[in-house]
């Protein structure tokens, strides 16, 4: 009786080591799952009585994240990200010249008008360095904001379009005029994402013409950029 007792407790444990093994096969296997020793980057803005009021743009060293923008009062909807790995390289580069946020100071030291409060975290496990400022004369941080702004623009005109195209078709040459404004100043960090929805726009026999000839130039220029 006490064998079998111990062939029950043996039996029980080879199990659960079973199913933790195969429980980790699933994750490493998983691409959706994100290792928590992975590099992140988080920018966040705060800036009341603005629109948006709250933004949260998260990327880690794979090039994908989520970004949440929106007001204050709304509820927290973060979306996914995907970003190339050029573009990934650059922002940790720019990061690790700032010493990845630890031990910095980007804020200026005079009084300036309130342009949000705004702050780069860094977070690789258990090691997290964060940094918050008004407004920067610190070119790398700059350029940092400027790619992180650029995403902001980026994921609104797309949802935008993509919004527009589903129930607002007369509003669709609003977006497009914006989006062609954006991509002619150079203010879209991989403007390309964009191409499959002003491919759709322009193909789309039920908007405007105008619309239309719009989507089709800003595409065409976007393919001869690259």
């Amino acid at each position: 009786m006490k064998y079998r007792h111990h062939q029950i407790v043996f039996a029980a444990a080879l199990l659960f080591v079973s199913l933790a093994a195969a429980i980790a096969r699933a994750q490493t296997d998983d691409p959706g799952t994100t290792s928590a020793q992975t590099p992140t980057l988080t920018f966040r803005k705060v800036f009341k009585s603005s629109y948006p009021e709250f933004v949260e743009i998260k990327v880690n060293a794979n090039g994908s994240g989520t970004w949440d923008i929106r007001q204050l009062d709304d509820t927290p909807n973060p979306q996914p990200l995907q970003i190339s790995q050029p573009l990934t390289h650059k922002m940790f580069d720019l990061a690790a010249q700032l010493h990845d946020f630890q031990g910095v100071n980007l804020d200026v030291r005079r009084r300036i008008a309130d342009l949000g409060q705004k702050t780069f975290r860094y977070q690789n496990g258990s090691e997290i360095h964060e940094v918050s400022f008004n407004y920067t004369l610190n070119s790398t941080a700059d350029q940092l904001l400027a790619i992180f702004e650029g995403l902001q623009r980026q994921e609104l005109d797309f949802s935008d379009l993509e919004r527009t195209l589903r129930y607002d078709h007369l509003g669709v040459n609003e977006i497009i005029n914006r989006i062609q404004n954006d991509v002619k100043n150079r203010l879209l960090p991989e403007p390309q994402a964009l191409l499959p929805a002003l491919d759709q726009v322009a193909g789309d026999s039920d908007l405007l013409d105008i619309a239309r000839q719009g989507a089709r130039a800003i595409a065409e220029e976007i393919r001869n950029a690259h």
